[in-house]
């Protein structure tokens, strides 16, 4: 489940000159029931404070699937705010200070949030194209992000491949970071994942198996009515996600 963004016109990728945009993805997990009954009831409630954070562009409160978000069934603790600003620090100071992130954070019993850049971005999302790709500035982890409108008649073809397709990358030893988060259940999927390099997640993408299998089925069954496809450089993360940084793992094998 997620809310309404801010919605353009749709070309499928925008490049721009000017300040380079960052996108955050900031993921919080909650612990009580009443701390749950509050992040669900905000998935309405907080809109309005976003649309009203000075130097947000784009932006969507996402809940999760259970597990690792792969699933139709809603998991109650882990919801998500993913979010566009104009200038880096901006990103930083809002994602940590402003009253609509204050309270999540107040609440939560964990959070970390993702700092991206994106390079590269095909498709829509909600009838616009909302990350502004410019040429990638460096080295260090990738993230992928996929989101789909899966067509009502593709629905149950969609959800029985998906359970293989996270054991897959599970089971990848590149693989810092996945999850899935989506706007509303059964019919819109986001999926994310952080890779050590454009290789690793090259790799993964052209091998066959369920993945492959999967990219196959939604092209000849045509399962989506909109999709969108973007790859970002990771550069900055902050808190924690099962008690510890995600990313650690790749500072290690570096």
């Amino acid at each position: 489940m997620c809310s309404r963004s801010v919605t353009g016109s749709p070309p499928t990728q925008r490049i721009r000159s000017g300040p380079i945009q960052t996108v955050s993805l900031s993921f919080f997990r909650f612990g009580s029931v009443r701390d749950r009954l509050w992040a669900l009831a905000m998935m309405g409630l907080a809109r309005r404070g976003l649309a009203a954070t000075p130097g947000i562009g784009f932006w969507k409160l996402c809940g999760s699937g259970t597990g690792e978000g792969f699933t139709p069934r809603p998991n109650t603790a882990v919801y998500a705010i993913l979010a566009t600003w104009d200038r880096r620090d901006t990103a930083r100071i809002q994602t940590g200070y402003s009253p609509v992130f204050s309270r999540y954070h107040a609440r939560a019993r964990e959070s970390w949030t993702v700092f991206l850049h994106p390079v590269s971005a095909r498709g829509t999302w909600s009838g616009t194209a909302p990350f502004a790709a410019e040429p990638d500035p460096g080295t260090g982890p990738l993230a992928a992000l996929t989101r789909a409108t899966v067509r009502p008649r593709a629905a149950l073809s969609f959800w029985n491949r998906v359970p293989n397709i996270s054991a897959m990358i599970g089971d990848d030893p590149n693989v810092a970071f996945k999850i899935g988060i989506g706007e509303v259940p059964l019919l819109h999927q986001v999926t994310f994942s952080i890779w050590p390099s454009a290789g690793a997640m090259a790799q993964f993408a052209r091998a066959d198996g369920p993945h492959a299998r999967a990219i196959r089925a939604v092209r000849t069954g045509d399962w989506f009515s909109e999709e969108l496809y973007a790859r970002f450089r990771v550069t900055g993360t902050r808190g924690t996600w099962l008690g510890t940084n995600p990313l650690e793992s790749l500072k290690e094998s570096a």
